[in-house]
């Protein structure tokens, strides 16, 4: 306040500096009364009661997990999963954590307890336990009987923690001797912490209709799913709830959505691993990751990809044929990258999926579904004219009636795997590189990593990449080329690459390997060609739209250039 004036912030010497904080600790203590204060002060308006520590689960609990934070959802299912078997079992959530109310903690806590497991979201190497855990051991140090505390450490780098984790926590609680120091959702077997993990149970709500999205980085699929979960959000009487997980490679990476809907509320803060529906956006992922995981049997599946029927036989790797087979999934196929094309949408086949997916996965009827999808059209693109509107909602359209669904043959089920050639890799790309490019780095065990203590990781391994992801590749036009290099030099993957060629060179060549005379002086004696290198292309056009001869590199579908 300037009509009063102080300093504030001041360096003070010893004689004082002590004295300074000490005096504060009357404030501190203050804290947990006014946070309740004000908790039931918010009950009021919302109807929703907090409290600096919750408990939920059976009044007379034996085992409870403390923890804050999430997971405690995911810890609700489970306790209601065993509770629902006939145990006794419940969780104490932490809202207010600093100041730690030993007041209000006890309140809440069940005098029946007799063994607690903490779970701590960090690591502090060199500790004897991490910051939660020792609080909650510090809480009972002057009781009289003192439950069974341990500690347990879960999802860090933002791992998924699922009730198959949490439950092993709960049993390692019923063993005899429980462990103390534990990790879940990893498989430890250099020091030996992680809890083995048990059954995989399902606990959302029975009715929720589970989906996943297979989609890349910049092809609409995240936005149409973010619409997906508005639309029936807002239209409709069902929960919704979304999860996106994406690679670290964003535009041309890979994304999946996590969708669940139902009648019942979903509090479930983790990825959805049983699901009824699967979409593949991009026909590449089918060789590079394993996309029908955890599909239930007679789930469906959506394949976005240019192949007819018969093709499917050639096209499709082993491992998915007998996958649909032994699991009855219905099969359908669509090829949205031709009906974009078609439209003037170019490769953002976002409201033909969702519109595949609407009419699929029976979450609301396909009238209403393409009543609101054409609503939420008007409203996100009608700034843009009505062009983009209309385009978008015969998207919407052709959706719907361009699905083909695909009788899956018998001999499916005993389809048998493509011998694969054996490359000499280094030990990281074979053991590491290539089981983290799977979306598999969730099982490497710790031993993986022994040698890579230091966080050190080798250099040069995208050269081993080769995903295939684009949909579309540059053809070098030498004809209308002028030797100019800019389409190697904007290219963001170095996938478009010039070469010069020696006399010997051009004799070895194959006879339909363009080779043009290079340009410039000193180069008499050579030959040039720009060359793409296909499975690293990401398909993003910036060589066509950099090309000042416009069609040096051609884009069938636009006039200056892109991908052909």
């Amino acid at each position: 306040n300037p009509e009063h004036p102080v300093a504030r912030g001041t360096a003070q010497n010893p004689d004082i500096y002590f004295q300074g904080r000490e005096v504060q600790n009357p404030f501190f203590n203050a804290v947990p009364d006014i946070v309740e204060n004000y908790m039931q002060e918010y009950k009021k308006i919302t109807g929703r009661e907090y409290h600096p520590f919750d408990y939920y689960g059976d009044p007379e609990a034996e085992d409870i997990i403390v923890a804050m934070g999430s997971i405690c959802d995911t810890v609700y299912e489970v306790v209601d999963y065993l509770n629902g078997k006939g145990e006794k079992v419940g969780i104490i959530k932490v809202h207010l954590y600093r100041p730690f109310s030993e007041k209000y903690f006890f309140n809440v806590f069940p005098k029946t307890v007799k063994r607690i497991a903490v779970l701590d979201r960090t690591k502090e190497p060199g500790s004897l336990g991490e910051p939660l855990y020792l609080d909650i051991s510090k809480l009972f140090f002057n009781e009289e009987t003192q439950p069974i505390i341990v500690g347990g450490r879960y999802g860090l780098g933002s791992k998924d923690t699922t009730p198959s984790h949490i439950l092993s926590v709960f049993d390692n609680l019923k063993s005899e001797h429980p462990k103390n120091g534990f990790t879940i959702g990893i498989v430890d077997d250099v020091s030996n912490t992680s809890l083995p993990e048990g059954d995989i149970i399902d606990t959302t709500p029975e009715g929720t209709i589970q989906c996943k999205f297979w989609g890349l980085g910049s092809d609409g699929t995240v936005g149409a799913n973010k619409s997906a979960i508005k639309i029936i959000g807002d239209d409709t009487a069902l929960y919704a709830q979304g999860y996106f997980s994406y690679d670290s490679k964003k535009s041309g990476g890979t994304t999946v959505s996590h969708l669940r809907f139902g009648k019942k509320p979903i509090r479930s803060p983790y990825l959805v691993y049983n699901a009824d529906y699967i979409a593949c956006h991009n026909k590449s992922f089918l060789y590079s990751f394993d996309v029908l995981k955890g599909l239930k049997k007679n789930g469906s599946f959506v394949l976005n990809c240019p192949w007819d029927k018969d093709e499917l036989e050639d096209k499709l790797p082993s491992s998915v044929k007998r996958y649909l087979a032994k699991n009855n999934v219905k099969f359908y196929i669509i090829d949205a990258i031709a009906i974009a094309g078609e439209i003037g949408l170019g490769n953002r086949i976002n409201m033909i999926m969702q519109a595949a997916f609407f009419k699929l996965a029976n979450v609301i009827s396909v009238e209403d579904a393409v009543k609101y999808l054409k609503k939420s059209i008007t409203d996100i693109y009608g700034k843009k004219g009505d062009k983009i509107v209309e385009m978008n909602k015969m998207a919407v359209d052709r959706g719907i009636d361009s699905l083909k669904q695909i009788s899956i043959p018998e001999h499916w089920v005993n389809a048998k795997d493509e011998e694969k050639p054996i490359k000499n890799e280094p030990d990281f790309i074979k053991n590491i590189q290539r089981v983290m490019a799977r979306n598999e780095g969730d099982d490497l065990p710790t031993s993986a990593f022994v040698g890579m203590e230091d966080g050190t990781f080798p250099l040069g391994t995208s050269a081993y990449e080769k995903r295939g992801i684009a949909t579309n590749v540059p053809e070098w036009q030498p004809d209308k080329c002028i030797q100019c290099g800019q389409c190697a030099y904007i290219c963001p993957h170095a996938t478009v690459r010039q070469f010069l060629t020696s006399e010997e060179e051009k004799k070895n060549a194959p006879n339909d390997f363009i080779i043009e005379q290079a340009s410039g002086k000193g180069l008499e004696s050579y030959g040039y060609r720009i060359q793409v290198a296909p499975l690293d292309c990401t398909g993003c056009g910036n060589c066509a739209d950099i090309c000042p001869a416009e069609l040096g590199i051609r884009n069938d579908t636009n006039s200056k250039g892109g991908c052909a």
